[in-house]
C-alpha cells in the first residue's frame, strides 16, 4: 500500500493539483468508502438499503461504492435476508479481504511474536520465539525479529496472500513519524532507530513499515475483540517485565502514559528508568518470579518460552504450593493499589488486564475487583469491572496487525483490485 497520501504523489497527484473540484471528488469517494467499511466491520452483514440509512448516503451512491469494493476484495455478498422481510428480500454485504493482511511484530523484553491477519481479523499466521533482548544489541535483536518477520512473508505469500504492511510494536516511549524507539528502558534501547534497522534487513521490496508502544497496540486490539459492541470506553494494563497502560475513550485509541513508573513500589527500590518506587519493581513479572521461586528455578530461564515458564507458576500455585501463593498474594495486593489510582483518575467501565496478569488471572483478578468493589465512595456509584485478556500473550501483535490494517479502513482507494486465486479456484471462506 502507498505511503504517499492521496492527491500528493504520481501522474494522479499532479493531476488533480490542477483540478480542484475533481480531487473533491476524489477525496469525497474515498472517504464514502472508508465509511462503508468501517460500517461493515463494526456492525456486521448488512443490506444495501441498510448500509444507506446507516450511513446517510443515497442509495444509488452505496450500490457504486459497494461495487468498487466488491472489485477489490474487500466485502462480498452474503446470503439473502429474510428476516421480517416484505417483498423481495435483499441481498447481505460482508467484509471480506481474505486476500491480504497487515502483520504485527512484537519486541518483548523475553519473547519476539509476529502475527498476521486478514481484514475481517482472521488470523493467518502466528509464530513465537523465546529471546533475552536486553542481553544483545538493538541492532542483533531486530535482527532475529526480520528473521521472523521474513518467514512470516513468506508464509502469507504461499497462501496467496498480499501483506500490505508491518507494525512493529515494542515497549517504552516511541517515535512513531521517525520510526524511532527514544526510551525503552527494560532492554536498554536509547534513540533505536527500529524501522530503519528492520526495513534494512528485511530488503527494498518489504512492504511498509510503522511503529508503536506495545500497550497501545493491546488495548486497540481488546477493543475490537470487545464481545460487547457498545463497549467504547476501557482501560488496559498490561504485565511483562515492565507495566504499561493505554485507554480507549469515546471509540478512540488514547495514547498511553508510563504507568508502569508511578511511584507506588512500597518498597522504594530502584528501578531501570532511573528513578525510584516505580509500580512495575512491585507487579512485573520480575517481582512475581523472584518472590516465587529462587534464581536457578526454570521459571527465570529466558531461554524457555514465557508461556511455559507461566504455566509452571500456574501449576504450582493449582498445587497448593505455598511460596507461589504467597507471591501471587503480594502481587494482588499491588496490582490492585496502582488499579485503584488508575480507578480514581480515568473513572473507566472496564479495566482489561492483558500480559502475564492474564494468563494467571484466577490467583489476581478476583482480588483486584475486590477492593475495586470496597473502594467504591457508594454503592450507587459506578463499578469499575475488571477483567481479563481472552487474546493470550499475542495481543500486543494482534493489535499491531489491526494498526498495519486500519489504512484500509481510512482509505480503502488505494489497494488494487483483487487478482484472481492463483490455483484457478476461488477464495475460500
Amino acid at each position: 500500500m502507498r505511503q504517499t497520501q492521496p492527491g500528493t504523489g504520481g501522474t494522479a497527484g499532479a493531476v488533480l493539483a490542477g483540478h480542484p473540484e475533481v480531487a473533491d471528488k476524489a477525496s469525497l469517494r474515498r472517504t464514502n468508502l472508508g465509511v462503508m467499511l468501517r460500517q461493515l466491520r463494526e456492525n456486521g452483514a448488512q443490506s444495501r438499503t441498510h448500509l444507506a440509512t446507516a450511513t446517510g448516503l443515497p442509495k444509488a451512491t452505496v450500490s457504486v461504492l459497494v461495487a468498487e469494493l466488491i472489485q477489490r476484495g474487500l466485502v462480498r455478498e452474503g446470503e439473502l435476508d429474510r428476516a421480517g422481510a416484505v417483498g423481495r428480500p435483499h441481498r447481505m454485504v460482508e467484509l471480506d479481504g481474505r486476500w491480504i493482511c497487515g502483520i504485527g511484530a512484537e519486541i518483548g523484553p523475553d519473547h519476539l511474536t509476529v502475527l498476521a491477519l486478514d481484514l475481517r481479523g482472521t488470523v493467518v499466521h502466528q509464530d513465537r520465539r523465546a529471546l533475552d533482548v536486553p542481553a544483545l544489541t538493538p541492532q542483533a535483536a531486530l535482527r532475529e525479529a526480520a528473521d521472523l518477520v521474513a518467514d512470516c512473508l513468506s508464509a502469507v505469500t504461499d497462501l496467496g496472500m498480499h501483506t500490505i504492511g508491518i507494525t512493529l510494536v515494542t515497549q517504552g516511549s516511541v517515535d512513531a513519524a521517525s520510526g524511532t524507539v527514544t526510551v525503552a528502558s527494560n532492554f536498554g534501547w536509547r534513540n533505536v532507530r527500529a524501522v530503519h534497522e528492520l526495513r534494512t534487513r528485511l530488503g527494498r521490496h518489504a512492504p511498509p513499515v510503522l511503529l508503536e508502544n506495545d500497550a497501545e497496540s493491546g488495548a486497540l486490539a481488546e477493543y475490537l475483540a470487545a464481545p460487547d459492541a457498545d463497549t467504547r470506553e476501557l482501560v488496559y494494563v498490561t504485565g511483562g517485565i515492565g507495566v504499561g497502560g493505554a485507554s480507549i475513550s469515546g471509540g478512540k485509541l488514547i495514547r498511553g502514559s508510563e504507568i508502569g513508573h508511578m511511584k507506588l513500589d512500597r518498597l522504594d527500590r530502584p528501578c531501570a528508568c532511573g528513578r525510584t518506587g516505580c509500580w512495575e519493581l512491585a507487579v512485573g513479572l520480575g517481582a512475581l518470579l523472584d518472590a516465587a521461586a529462587d534464581p536457578a528455578d526454570r521459571v527465570h530461564d529466558l531461554s524457555v518460552d514465557l508461556a511455559d515458564r507461566l504455566g509452571e507458576l500456574l501449576d504450582r500455585a493449582d498445587a497448593g504450593d505455598a511460596r507461589t501463593l504467597a507471591a501471587l498474594a503480594t502481587v494482588a495486593d499491588d496490582l490492585a493499589l496502582g488499579l485503584g489510582v488508575l480507578a480514581d483518575v480515568l473513572n473507566p467501565p472496564r479495566i482489561v488486564l492483558g500480559g502475564y496478569f492474564a494468563v494467571l488471572e484466577r490467583y489476581l483478578v478476583g482480588s483486584v475487583q475486590q477492593v475495586l468493589d470496597d473502594r467504591r465512595i457508594s454503592p450507587g456509584s459506578p463499578r469499575v469491572v475488571v477483567s481479563a485478556s481472552a487474546l493470550g500473550l499475542s495481543n500486543a501483535a494482534r493489535g499491531g496487525a489491526h494498526l498495519t490494517l486500519e489504512g484500509i479502513f481510512q482509505d480503502p482507494s488505494d489497494v488494487p483490485v483483487r487478482p484472481e486465486p492463483t490455483d484457478g479456484g476461488t477464495w475460500s471462506a
